[in-house]
Formats: structure tokens, C-alpha cells, sequence
């Protein structure tokens, strides 16, 4: 179960660094729990798409050095990264785009039920992020 697990994580970076929104999705369980880094919370494939297009619209990101880890029983993974990315359009509570481009240590902790991934809540730090792009 451990192998599988970090294989699923792989997996979810892979189509992420890919920009394979579909790939991504489908390593979600229905019901997915989106902890938002330093937000709220969301539930749902649905939503999590959502989150993925507005992404997408604010950001050009890959991950690179990703390191996965994952329970002996598999039912928890975590990951650790670094995040490459360039500022493409004004998001809330962020100064306004220009193109700057960031590097982040990052990382998230996963819970995996049936295969997929039930939970998924990210870390950067945001002041250091704030910092990068010139608030």
C-alpha cells in the first residue's frame, strides 16, 4: 500500500507539472477535502476544479525535487517540493502581476482512501511568497 500511495502522489504531480487538469482530477476521490493553503477549506471534485482553472487563469507553476512519502498502511502520504512559478494575473490579497516569477519550498499532506485521494491541504509560506512578488 505504501508504494501504491507514492506512486499516486507522483502521479498527481506529474499531470500537474503537465497542466493535465483532467489527469489530476480523476486521482481525486468524489468527495475530496481541499485544505487551501492558509484559507479555507473545500469539498468536492467540482470545486477542486474550480480551484484548479483559477489557478491556472493567477499562475504558470511547476513543482520540481518532489519528495513523496506515505504511511506503511498507505492511508496517509505526504510530499515535499519546490514550487517555480510566475505571477500572471491580480489575485486577492496579492500585489498587483507583472510576470514575477518565484521559488517556494512547499509541501502537502494527503490522506488516500480506495486508491484516490480523499484530502490534499498544501503549505508555502506565504509571507516568503508576498515577499517574491513585491508586496
Amino acid at each position: 500500500m505504501q508504494a501504491q500511495s507514492i506512486a499516486l502522489i507522483e502521479n498527481y504531480y506529474d499531470a500537474f507539472n503537465r497542466g493535465e487538469w483532467a489527469g489530476m482530477l480523476a486521482l481525486l476521490d468524489d468527495r475530496v477535502v481541499h485544505d487551501i493553503n492558509q484559507g479555507g477549506c473545500e469539498q468536492g471534485r467540482a470545486r477542486f476544479a474550480e480551484f484548479l482553472v483559477q489557478r491556472a487563469r493567477c499562475y504558470r507553476e511547476r513543482v520540481e525535487d518532489v519528495v513523496a512519502m506515505a504511511s506503511a498502511d498507505g492511508r496517509r502520504a505526504a510530499a515535499e517540493f519546490t514550487v517555480h512559478g510566475t505571477y500572471l494575473a491580480d489575485a486577492a490579497g496579492l500585489p498587483k502581476a507583472r510576470g514575477q516569477r518565484y521559488v517556494l519550498p512547499a509541501g502537502a499532506f494527503f490522506a488516500i482512501r480506495d486508491g484516490r485521494i480523499a484530502r490534499v491541504g498544501e503549505c508555502r509560506n506565504l509571507e516568503d511568497w508576498r515577499r517574491q512578488l513585491g508586496a
